[in-house]
């Protein structure tokens, strides 16, 4: 008897130890870390990386997909024409420059709230952005063309008639192909977040073409002969600017003036010549 009752004591003693550690709350893991260098997930609290308030260091925010302004190389390090022209001009003004992956449809409101201090990613320029943020003078031309393959038979904009094009959300291509004639006869248009991931598709025929900056264009079709087609006829000239918020033109006359020097004594062309073969880049007036 007195076994049974020490057996059943026992058996209560673990009963309540067990019930003890599944009333505390469960342990949620987290990170005071800084977030990786790739990752392109919306700042959600108060401890994500902002603009630096006292200058010592410049974000720019670009789209870590868009070659040859910036993207990840084979060793997933961020490289491109723009991204060696920045890391120059924040050189020239002592301050460390941060490179920040995000959503490009979110350009705007990155600035806004001040968590990035500048858009620098082939950022083209057109009336309504001008209106939404601080756009520095144009330091290259581009345009938007229309990229095809082989095998699907389009030789010239007329072509796009009932097929389906390509182009990424929240660009100046999605705007371009909505405001030219094509479009009301294009068969579907489809929206990507990157232009990556559009040429992938493209490429394995997922899609028939893709609107995209010339200046990619170009890039992939040297980097993959033969796969990709540029239409000779184009669908908008246009230029690239640097975008800042609005009212910050103490530092948009600083990163400009950085830009201006690296044009006039050749470094500009020289970056230029790594990426493109000659100088692309416009000169003030």
């Amino acid at each position: 008897m007195k076994k049974l009752t020490a057996l059943l004591l026992a058996v209560l003693m673990i009963a309540g130890v067990l019930a003890g550690c599944a009333s505390e709350p469960a342990q949620t893991s987290s990170s005071t870390g800084p977030a990786s260098e790739g990752s392109q997930s919306a700042p959600n609290s108060e401890t994500d990386d902002t603009a630096s308030k006292d200058g010592s260091k410049l974000i720019i925010g670009l789209d870590d997909s868009f070659p040859p302004m910036g993207f990840r190389d084979d060793q997933n390090n961020l490289v491109g024409f723009d991204i060696d022209l920045a890391k120059e001009v924040g050189n020239r003004l002592g301050v460390e420059v941060e490179f920040k992956p995000i959503e490009w449809s979110t350009k705007e409101l990155q600035l806004d709230t001040d968590r990035i201090d500048m858009i620098w990613n082939g950022l083209s320029v057109n009336p309504e952005r001008a209106e939404v943020m601080l756009l520095s003078r144009s330091y290259l031309a581009n345009s938007q063309v229309i990229v095809t393959i082989p095998s699907k038979n389009i030789t010239k904009k007329s072509d796009l008639e009932g097929k389906k094009v390509a182009v990424q959300t929240g660009s100046t291509a999605e705007e371009a192909l909505a405001k030219d004639d094509i479009s009301a006869k294009v068969g579907q248009v489809v929206q990507y977040a990157d232009n990556v991931s559009a040429l992938l598709d493209l490429k394995t025929g997922r899609i028939d073409a893709l609107v995209v900056d010339e200046v990619v264009a170009m890039y992939y079709a040297a980097k993959e002969d033969g796969v990709y087609t540029i239409l000779e006829e184009s669908l908008a000239p246009e230029e690239y600017a640097i975008g800042f918020k609005k009212g910050n033109t103490e530092l948009c006359d600083k990163v400009i003036g950085a830009l201006d020097e690296m044009i006039a004594d050749g470094t500009a062309a020289k970056i230029s010549e790594k990426w493109f073969g000659e100088d692309k880049l416009l000169k003030a007036e």
